[in-house]
């Protein structure tokens, strides 16, 4: 007697339109996906009674109430086979599918789409499947593409198509703004108060005692102060990308007013660039050291369009002085982001700042932990919080002077005083782990564990490949793919499945670009 398959039927439809029908398109997934059920009887395969349908949600995200609702029956070991109409029902996600996929490996299940018959037990499955997802994913961005467009024209006729309206104005009809009462007047107050004051941090606290507040009754955050000060919303006007546009909204400051304020802004702004720990225009410069502790200095690179900013070794600079490691070259945008990031992890890390903070009342911590939540770290907070970053295979280990980061969030929040010398320092060292790729000749590449690098450049070849290797065999093959760079990328069919496998699944060598693959595939015909 055959095993009982317990299968379940997923269906999705991207817009609540036609499901008021009596038969609509989930309907009609679902009947269709019954039929198949029920051809395999003799496999084993039952359908569950219960029905996960998801009607007006996209499948470019998992937050689908019947979708989740699925995948903790999955979990819960209640389904054997997922069953799909087609695979962009489940997802149209490259990333969300990779997770999808472990989840149903994890628990012994797969998935089946009746009209392109796919089987996620193989690795070859998965394949044909991630190319799969490569194109629904690009048909998704393509869609993108049209409605940015459609906003951008929406703006352009000074309509606002933000969602949130800006405080001061509540939206009406057909994407127009109007004034909203006692906000509107609050704006007004905020502009000229801030002439007076001149710092936001006192600003706050005048809009407290003069209990201006948000539209949730409570004090207005710092960072939507400074949202509010530079928004050119309040002078009649719609911004998109660097262009601005007329808005059909009434104005709550005059240009005057508003300019003064942003005179104001720059020049506070320049202030904090030229204090003492922001006077190098690198984040940072004389911070980072490679792995055998030479110092990493800032560099760039040029092309015609574009700069490439760089923190190099002074082993590369000046070989004759410096003993050379591996770590030698890093890109500057990644190394700064993935600081910029732990900053903000250590700042968000509650439990761990508390154990600082014996001094203060219970009161007093919460405004400070507040701060440092609400706080976004500027290149003078970084450069003077941070005393040493290290580089190394497997880790990168950054040194922290934590006694200047509590004294600078209870000056925020407190009103004090602030008072430090270099004497009060005391340094915290946060370790965390990651991998480095070693390419001592090129540029090293930061690879957090657990995260996939999808490439879609890699992804992008070997779709092409298979999709013109399959246009050849049907005698359809365009112009285009006869010429020398396409007719190359068509050789990676015969990459090695392992090699195709981890491009799709986003581990791949984070050196690996199109022509070392190609020089690969070359390598594996001539072997064979």
């Amino acid at each position: 007697m055959k095993k009982q398959i317990r299968c379940a039927i997923y269906t999705r439809k991207s817009t609540d339109e036609g499901l008021e029908q009596d038969f609509n398109s989930l309907d009609a997934q679902r009947e269709a996906c019954e039929a198949y059920i029920k051809s395999q009887k003799h496999e084993g395969w039952t359908l569950l009674t219960k029905k996960y349908d998801d009607g007006g949600f996209s499948g470019g995200t998992m937050e689908r109430p019947a979708f989740k609702q699925l995948l903790q029956d999955v979990e819960n070991d209640k389904i054997d086979i997922v069953v799909v109409y087609k695979v962009d029902r489940l997802t149209r996600s490259l990333m969300d599918f990779s997770k999808i996929i472990e989840v149903l490996d994890k628990h012994n299940a797969s998935f089946v789409s009746i009209t392109q018959h796919f089987n996620t037990t193989t690795s070859m499955g998965r394949l044909t499947l991630n190319i799969l997802l490569s194109f629904a994913q690009f048909e998704r961005e393509v869609t993108g593409e049209r409605i940015r467009d459609k906003f951008e024209a929406s703006r352009q006729k000074g309509l606002w198509v933000n969602g949130q309206p800006p405080y001061g104005y509540k939206k009406g009809e057909h994407h127009l703004l109007y004034p909203e009462q006692p906000f509107a007047n609050n704006v007004k107050t905020i502009f000229e108060e801030y002439l007076k004051v001149k710092n936001v941090i006192k600003l706050q606290q005048i809009l407290r005692e003069k209990q201006i507040l948000s539209r949730t009754n409570k004090p207005i955050p710092k960072t939507s102060l400074y949202r509010i000060l530079s928004s050119k919303a309040y002078l009649g006007k719609i911004v998109h990308k660097d262009k601005v546009y007329d808005a059909q909204h009434e104005p709550l400051v005059s240009e005057e007013l508003f300019n003064s304020v942003q005179n104001l802004l720059k020049l506070n702004a320049t202030e904090r660039e030229h204090r003492t720990n922001a006077k190098c225009g690198t984040l940072l410069s004389g911070l980072l050291y490679d792995d055998i502790g030479n110092l990493m200095s800032p560099s760039y690179s040029k092309t015609k369009n574009k700069q490439y900013r760089y923190y190099i070794s002074q082993a590369i600079k000046d070989p004759s002085k410096y003993e050379r490691g591996q770590i030698t070259k890093i890109s500057a945008g990644e190394i700064e982001q993935y600081i910029n990031n732990d900053v903000r992890n250590l700042l968000d890390d509650t439990l761990y700042m508390q154990t600082y903070l014996d001094e203060y009342s219970v009161e007093q911590q919460r405004l400070i932990l507040k701060e440092m939540n609400e706080f976004s770290p500027d290149k003078v907070f970084i450069r003077t919080s941070i005393k040493r970053i290290d580089l190394q295979f497997n880790f990168i280990k950054i040194n922290y002077d934590i006694n200047y980061i509590i004294k600078y969030f209870a000056t925020l929040a407190l009103n004090a005083k602030f008072t430090y010398t270099p004497n009060d320092e005391v340094i915290i060292t946060r370790v965390q782990n990651v991998m480095i790729s070693v390419t001592p000749q090129k540029q090293n590449k930061i690879i957090i564990p657990g995260k996939a690098n999808y490439d879609m450049k890699l992804i992008q070849a070997i779709v092409k490949s298979f999709w013109y290797n399959k246009l050849g065999a049907e005698r359809k093959l365009p112009p285009e793919a006869r010429n020398g760079n396409n007719k190359r990328l068509r050789k990676l069919r015969f990459l090695p499945p392992e090699i195709i496998e981890s491009i799709m699944n986003g581990t791949q060598d984070p050196e690996l670009n199109v022509k070392k693959l190609i020089e690969i595939a070359d390598k594996y015909v001539e072997d064979k």
